[in-house]
């Protein structure tokens, strides 16, 4: 999708490259304010399958937004937390919630997302 010209370095474009994967934004809120283990990522996303959400992870992980952290212990301990980069996108998040919250409200749709404002 291209929002600008062809060849160009489209801000847009690089966000949406770096956030609009199918859970990527889901994955970011909940990285906000806590570290989290892929269990607990996976409960707080249930719709997403084992096998997206690591996808979805690892390409945050690429994008310098998550961090994964392995611990050498038995059973293997790893747990996700965002980087400055990835907390610095909590401005964009907080707008995408509040836009998408309005829309749907003046749409006559209930709001149902664990994406919520505090």
């Amino acid at each position: 999708m291209s929002h600008g010209c062809n060849d160009c370095n489209c801000p847009v474009d690089a966000t949406l490259d770096m956030v609009g994967g199918k859970y990527k934004s889901l994955i970011l809120w909940h990285l906000l304010d806590k570290t989290l283990r892929f269990g607990e990522l996976s409960k707080t996303i249930p719709q997403a399958t084992p096998k997206m959400l690591t996808q979805q992870l690892r390409e945050l992980e690429e994008a310098n937004l998550v961090v994964r952290t392995v611990y050498p212990v038995v059973p293997p301990k790893v747990e996700y937390s965002l980087s400055g980069l990835g907390r610095s996108i909590k401005p964009i998040l907080d707008a995408m919630v509040a836009w998408g919250t309005d829309y749907l409200k003046a749409s006559g749709k209930e709001v149902n997302c664990s994406m919520k404002q505090s």
